[in-house]
């Protein structure tokens, strides 16, 4: 053997021992890799749905809740409307007076007011009856304590013995919620 073929031969020795090292280290990365798998990504990914189902629940919870909110404000709206447009002549007093049940601050005390120096004497006076329905009603806006609600009225009114007349009309009824009731704190014909 020469020096050249020996210092090739040493020289290729330590390569083999690199190259068996590297084919270790290179046979350990898959197994790391499954193991970085299992202890990290895998709890995340399980993490991130947990997560993302428990804002989904939320969501559907906000959601129906809302929808409470909203169905509760509407009827409270269009039997408000109903009540504080409809009296009978010889009930008059009694009729709009249990209105005002349905009503809170200014409002109630605006509309008490009109009541009995407007319309409580003249219904008496000629005889004035008024039945007030709502067909349809849509929520405007609402959160937790305020909401807002169209109506659409249908009011058929009579005087004495005259013929009854016909009115449609529209109006935003604003309501609050004073503890687990809805009351009508606003009303405005549109």
């Amino acid at each position: 053997m020469t020096v050249l073929e020996s210092e090739a031969t040493e020289t290729e020795a330590p390569e083999a021992e690199v190259t068996e090292t590297e084919a270790i280290e290179t046979e350990d990365k898959p197994r790391n890799r499954g193991h970085v798998l299992v202890c990290v990504v895998l709890p995340l990914a399980v993490l991130a749905m947990a997560l993302g189902v428990g804002y989904l629940k939320w969501q559907a919870n906000s959601v129906s809740v809302s929808q409470g909110v909203a169905a509760q404000a509407v009827v409270a709206a269009t039997e408000g409307a109903g009540a504080m447009l409809s009296y009978r002549a010889d009930h008059v007093q009694e009729d709009l007076t249990a209105a005002t049940q349905r009503m809170t601050g200014d409002f109630r005390n605006e509309y008490t007011t009109l009541i009995n120096d407007l319309v409580i004497p003249g219904a008496e006076q000629k005889r004035i009856s008024a039945v007030a329905t709502v067909p349809a009603a849509a929520l405007l806006s609402a959160d937790a304590d305020r909401a807002q609600v169209l109506v659409y009225v249908n009011q058929t009114t009579t005087v004495g013995a005259d013929p009854p007349t016909d009115t449609r009309s529209s109006a935003r009824v604003d309501l609050e919620k004073v503890g687990d009731r809805w009351l009508i704190s606003g009303f405005e014909p549109l």
